[in-house]
């Protein structure tokens, strides 16, 4: 019987040892461990790519490599399909590492990410109108993007931000404008007339601009405010002179508009 005991024993240290020594990063320098996190990641396993960032962040805190791991496991993760870690991992980066010379790529990539989880949205509401839908991806995006051409305009990545910042700017309108006519549709004119003027202010070269200051013209109308309808239809006017929305150069009456109107694309 101890003689059973004691091989047992013996095998079960001898698994222990075994499981011990799986992790074959064992001694790897971080040079090494950067280098074959980039290649796993090169390859398309992400997974393994992350492993390695994380071991070389963990063991080798202080150095150049461990930096640029937290934004390579940040690109990890997005391609890895976790959008929440990768901008966890690059506001995380922003924060610990406002000076650094990649700096400016870490907005790029929160906008990027923020930017396609919205188009991931958009595939899953397919044939609906996306100015209904949750612009809060989108809206992350839009400012990622802007913060990084606002403070780094010479970057490599600003030109392109700009293009995706134009693509998105009339989707954060119209969704707006799409909250400020339901607004309006249910009598809530105030409510109606200050999400309009948020769009126009926000937003002021995107076409759903239009219809924003016609619901605001209309709602201070029906607020009786006639300084504000006349500004607003001032405005309108002067930017859209061939507006559907006018009539004889005065905003169209209730309830005619809303049923021929079709915005802009």
């Amino acid at each position: 019987m101890w003689r059973s005991l004691a091989v047992l024993v013996v095998v079960l240290l001898a698994g222990c040892g075994r499981f011990s020594s799986e992790d074959h990063t064992v001694g790897w320098t971080a040079q090494r461990l950067y280098t074959e996190a980039k290649d796993e990641l090169a390859s398309g396993n992400y997974e393994t790519a992350i492993s390695y960032f994380e071991k070389l962040e963990a063991r080798f805190p202080y150095g150049r490599y461990a930096q640029q791991s937290q934004l390579e496991v940040a690109y990890a993760h997005y391609k890895n399909g976790d959008p929440a870690s990768a901008i966890a991992a690059i506001e995380r980066f922003i924060k610990l590492h406002p000076n650094h010379p990649n700096i400016d790529y870490a907005y790029y990539l929160k906008g990027i990410v923020n930017f396609y989880e919205d188009q991931s949205t958009l595939a899953q509401w397919f044939g609906e109108d996306p100015s209904q839908r949750d612009p809060r991806s989108a809206r992350d995006s839009f400012n990622a993007f802007k913060e990084l051409v606002a403070k780094y305009p010479q970057s490599k990545y600003a030109p392109d931000a700009v293009a995706r910042m134009n693509y998105l700017v009339n989707g954060l309108a119209s969704h707006e404008v799409h909250v400020a006519r339901y607004y309006y549709l249910r009598g809530a004119f105030v409510a109606a007339a200050n999400r309009a003027q948020f769009a126009v202010k926000t937003y002021p070269e995107a076409p759903a601009m239009e219809e924003a200051l016609f619901i605001m013209a209309r709602a201070y109308e029906r607020l009786g405010m006639k300084e504000l309808r006349d500004d607003a239809e001032r405005v309108l006017r002067a930017n859209f002179p061939d507006s559907k929305l006018l009539q004889g150069g005065r905003v169209a009456p209730d309830p005619a508009w809303w049923q021929f109107w079709k915005p802009r694309s």
